[in-house]
């Protein structure tokens, strides 16, 4: 790799746009399956070099092996969002391999759905504690290093249950409903150091 930090003009393939992301460096939280996995793999096919994590180290390493098989760069991580101390020392491996961050996608999640009326409190904390809490640790382990840098992309997934809310699922739809909250305030403060923040709110 040259180093180039390529500007984010997008060049015409047939009809859809594709994103240069040569040089850039992406941390994919719950990458190990699903939208996590999905994530990651397009961020290396467009060159991003990406840290895959997950709970599960042997999810999290077959993502990774997945990319560098297709000629990517990959470094694969097992650590909860929850565990702030676990999510810094990922951030820094990043950092020690490839000495920047760029993109942080914040995809990590559980479900416990309920009633509210039979739902234990203790699920109602996990699932705030690992969407909304495990979001904000991410963000603020590469937080400064985005501010440093003048750039960043930040990208938290809400959900069209906390938009609209969904039956038995008032624990989830209020931590996702709390991450647009989240996604508006940062969006502000990061602006003037070009760091830009926004929700996706899948319905798959």
């Amino acid at each position: 790799s040259s180093g180039r930090i390529p500007d984010e003009n997008a060049s015409v393939k047939g009809d859809m746009k594709m994103v240069d992301l040569s040089g850039r460096v992406a941390i994919v939280t719950g990458a190990g399956g699903g939208l996590g996995r999905e994530h990651a793999l397009l961020l290396a096919a467009r060159g991003a070099r990406v840290v895959v994590n997950d709970l599960d180290p042997e999810a999290a390493a077959a993502v990774a092996a997945e990319i560098e098989a297709a000629g990517g760069e990959a470094l694969s991580v097992a650590a909860s969002v929850t565990d702030a101390e676990a999510v810094s020392d990922m951030a820094a491996q990043a950092l020690a391999r490839w000495s920047r961050i760029d993109i942080l996608v914040n995809n990590a999640g559980i479900l416990r759905d309920r009633t509210f009326a039979k739902m234990d409190l203790a699920d109602f904390r996990l699932v705030v504690e690992v969407h909304l809490m495990g979001a904000v640790n991410c963000t603020k382990a590469v937080w400064n290093q985005m501010r440093e840098q003048n750039y960043g992309r930040i990208v938290l997934t809400t959900s069209s249950s906390g938009l609209y809310g969904n039956f038995g699922q008032s624990n989830y739809s209020a931590a996702k409903m709390a991450l647009v909250g989240l996604m508006q305030t940062l969006a502000l403060e990061g602006a003037r150091n070009g760091i830009r923040v926004n929700c996706l709110a899948p319905t798959a």
